[in-house]
């Protein structure tokens, strides 16, 4: 909120506006983790379990095993997975690794769990329980940046009616849908 009252030359002091403007930095940011996936950009502060098939699109085999593709993980403090189903049981696995290598220290989620020899393929009709930290380890720069610009941009758009935005200087003109901007900015983060 402090670095959009800074972008908007806002004096930290003037609450007037702290409502509206912190109701378009909300909604921008959320604009923003739909327009990339439905990722989310931020960590859950507790674990939480997530049920998952080992199957279809979410799994991937190579030469180094099977990938089962899992939502963004933010931290491996309380990562805890397990096969089975609700009614049979879980059975916790410990023969797996985290994909992309290193990719908390690099300040990026891990999107994929590998089991070496078909591990995941294996299940038949079973089940994955993942339990763990969802989310980004931290927020990127270029998702804050993208997230700021279009919270101005709301903020902004109060003032033009109709999707039309004008000054003296270059006359009238219709405000696009996305801004080109914030669509690099987060461009490398969108989930195909």
């Amino acid at each position: 909120m402090a670095e959009l009252k800074d972008d908007r030359k806002i004096p930290p002091e003037d609450l007037t506006d702290d409502a509206g403007l912190y109701r378009r930095l909300v909604a921008a940011s959320r604009a923003i983790e739909d327009k990339c996936g439905q990722r989310r950009f931020w960590l859950d502060r507790q674990v939480s379990a997530r049920i998952v098939s080992a199957s279809g699109r979410r799994l991937l085999r190579d030469a180094d095993g099977d990938r089962l593709l899992v939502d963004d993980i933010g931290s491996t403090d309380g990562l805890l997975v397990e096969v089975g189903s609700a009614a049979a049981g879980w059975t916790e696995v410990v023969d797996y690794e985290t994909e992309p290598d290193s990719a908390l220290v690099k300040g990026r989620p891990i999107t994929a769990l590998l089991r070496p020899r078909g591990g995941w393929s294996r299940l038949g009709r079973q089940r994955v329980r993942i339990t763990a930290r969802w989310g980004w380890p931290a927020v990127p720069a270029q998702v804050v940046e993208a997230s700021l610009l279009l919270a101005s941009r709301l903020w902004m758009r109060r003032k033009s009616p109709e999707g039309v935005a004008g000054s003296a200087e270059w006359g009238t003109v219709r405000v696009s849908r996305w801004d080109p901007d914030v669509e690099a900015l987060i461009s490398k983060y969108v989930l195909e």
